[in-house]
C-alpha cells in the first residue's frame, strides 16, 4: 500500500489516473486478436473452416483420468491416425482439454466437397487437403536404342 503521509491528495489522483491508462493500454494489447496469428495459422476470423483434422501427437500414459477419457470420446487412442471432427463450440471445448496432446489442422477443400460416388476416389493429404480423384499417371517408357 501507499504510505499516506506527505503526499496530497492531488499526487495520488494523478498517479491513480495513470494507472487506470496503463491498464486500459495493457488490455487492448493483450486480448485483442492478432492479425498475425491468422495468418501463421491460415485462418480466417471471417468464414472459419468447417471441419478440423485432429491428430494425437503424444501419449496419454502419466496424464490425469479426465484428459484420458476425452481422447477416448475424441477417437484418438491410436496415435497419429487422424480424425475429422466439426468446428463447433462443444467439439472445440472437448479439444481444449487436450490441446497439448493433438494437433488441429482445418480441412481444405480444394476441389469441393465430394459426393457418395466420389468418396472411394478420395485422399487425405498430411496438409489437411481433401483431395477428390486420386488418380497417378503412368511413367511414358522411353525406347532404349541399341
Amino acid at each position: 500500500m501507499f504510505i499516506l503521509e506527505g503526499k496530497g491528495i492531488a499526487e495520488y489522483k494523478r498517479l491513480l489516473k495513470n494507472l487506470k491508462i496503463l491498464f486500459f493500454i495493457l488490455f487492448l494489447q493483450v486480448f485483442q486478436p492478432s492479425p498475425e496469428a491468422h495468418e501463421k495459422y491460415g485462418g480466417d476470423p471471417q468464414h472459419p473452416h468447417k471441419l478440423h483434422i485432429v491428430t494425437r501427437i503424444k501419449s496419454v500414459q502419466r496424464r490425469p483420468y479426465w484428459e484420458k477419457e476425452m481422447i477416448k470420446v475424441l477417437g484418438l487412442e491410436k496415435a497419429h491416425t487422424p480424425q475429422v471432427h466439426k468446428n463447433i463450440p462443444s467439439v472445440n471445448a472437448k479439444l481444449k482439454v487436450v490441446k497439448h496432446l493433438i494437433r488441429i489442422q482445418p480441412l481444405k477443400l480444394p476441389q469441393g466437397l465430394p459426393t457418395e460416388e466420389e468418396m472411394s476416389e478420395t485422399c487425405l493429404k498430411t496438409t489437411g487437403e481433401l483431395v477428390v480423384r486420386w488418380h497417378l499417371k503412368p511413367v511414358q517408357q522411353k525406347a532404349i536404342k541399341a
